[in-house]
């Protein structure tokens, strides 16, 4: 039995995840060589596919169409760095013939799971972050030990380059429909050109100087380093941990010094942080700061939403981002 490295979360997460190993050990004992299982075969039942995130599924619904039955783990709102698998989660995982989750400790209490998962030769795991070229990966924390940055989709080069990992997966797994998976994937793959060019022309409108981003935690590495922003943040990049005190007037002390016009809050976490930073501003400076609205970091929104598709939560980001910095500092002119 393999249990769990040790992770920056509880003991009592750490706990939960050694007893869901033991509950997957007896349900691959059980039921490994059962028909639930097997890829489809031609003719047969679809494919069964988990995407453990919103911007991972969003990817599968779009290459794979009606091919496969696609089940989501995160809604709206849910924390990818906190979640806790249920014994229902495991059936889940079980049952499904492919599971892509994001990988590079997103995920930070599935990834033993998972793991254990893969060792079954009937069923298909892919961390499909940990398929691109490290090189193009931003670093973690040094302190932390882990190797890049998780938060992939923030580059819209790099999640086109996840569209074919997804499409070769499906492709290999299920070569019946890899001529439609591919060439799904084309077609996503021009959509997410337009986006990216759409976001590199609206990250023009903000002043050079006003090109500053203030979140809650360090999930938008990614966008800064695509689309010129300088990203700062109160927690670093998982949200396993706390900040404390020290963060947030670290954070404040940063944002009177350079005038920084707005500051955001996300929507898997909560505003606390975001809002003390606010108030530690304005406490220092007697100037009042806005906060300039909720960024999607590591969910989407509700489905039918804007922000209930990846190139609607990335378009939705970019303007919200835009329309306060921006704004703001056209009015300070």
């Amino acid at each position: 039995m393999i249990l769990p490295r040790k992770r920056n979360g509880s003991v009592v997460q750490s706990i939960g995840a050694a007893i869901l190993v033991l509950v997957l050990l007896l349900l691959t004992a059980c039921g490994a060589t059962g028909s639930a299982n097997a890829p489809a075969a031609p003719g047969s039942e679809r494919l069964q596919v988990l995407a453990t995130t919103q911007q991972i599924a969003d990817v599968v619904r779009n290459v794979a169409g009606e091919n496969v039955e696609l089940t989501t783990l995160f809604g709206p709102g849910i924390d990818p760095h906190t979640y806790v698998a249920t014994e229902s989660d495991i059936v889940t995982f079980d049952e499904a013939d492919v599971i892509f989750y994001n990988g590079h400790h997103l995920e930070a209490q599935l990834e033993r799971i998972f793991e254990q998962m893969g060792r079954n030769e009937q069923k298909t795991v892919v961390a499909v972050a940990e398929q691109l070229d490290g090189t193009a990966l931003l670093s973690w924390e040094p302190e932390s030990g882990l190797p890049n940055d998780p938060h992939v989709w923030n580059d819209v080069r790099l999640w086109k380059e996840v569209v074919g990992v997804i499409a070769q997966t499906l492709s290999d797994v299920d070569s019946t429909h890899a001529a439609t998976y591919q060439a799904n994937a084309e077609t996503y793959a021009a959509e997410l050109d337009e986006l990216h060019q759409y976001l590199l022309a609206q990250v023009e409108q903000i002043p050079q100087e006003q090109r500053i981003l203030v979140t809650a935690h360090d999930a938008f590495g990614y966008l800064g380093r695509t689309y010129g922003l300088s990203v700062e943040a109160v927690q670093g990049l998982s949200t396993e941990t706390e900040a404390s005190t020290a963060d947030v007037q670290a954070l404040a002390d940063m944002v009177a010094e350079r005038g920084v016009p707005a500051i955001f809050v996300e929507t898997t976490i909560s505003p606390r942080t975001i809002e003390a930073v606010q108030a530690a501003v304005q406490a220092q400076t007697g100037n009042e700061i806005i906060i300039g609205g909720e960024l999607f970091s590591d969910a989407m929104g509700d489905t039918g939403t804007e922000a209930g598709t990846y190139i609607g939560m990335m378009r939705h980001n970019m303007d919200t981002i835009v329309n306060a910095l921006g704004v703001s500092a056209s009015l300070e002119e």
